[in-house]
């Protein structure tokens, strides 16, 4: 079975648009191991690297792009939630603004 690469647009609180892409169910489960440190524990900084190399297509980012952490960290959190499947505003997401 081939893997749906799936896109969706989100707009963060502060009015900014960005597409994210699902990498796929494989690269999800390579991303998800990536970002543990040592002890398991998700690294944000890693997160972060993660959702914008592979999830986050358009405008393509980095952390030092970002002005706000507040931002950063709204854009790294949905991202991460739509390629895990865990959105729980999923429907509402898409008229906030």
């Amino acid at each position: 079975m081939a893997a749906t690469f799936t896109k969706k647009t989100i707009t963060t609180k502060s009015g900014k648009e960005y597409i994210l892409q699902h990498p796929g169910v494989r690269n999800v489960t390579k991303i998800t191991d990536r970002i543990k440190n040592k002890h398991g524990i998700p690294s944000d900084e890693k997160m972060a690297i993660e959702m914008l190399a592979h999830v986050v297509v358009d405008p393509k980012m980095t952390i030092d792009d970002f002005e706000s952490y507040k931002e950063l960290g709204e854009v790294v959190g949905k991202a991460f939630a739509f390629i895990t499947d865990s959105e729980e505003e999923s429907e509402d997401d898409a008229d906030e603004g």
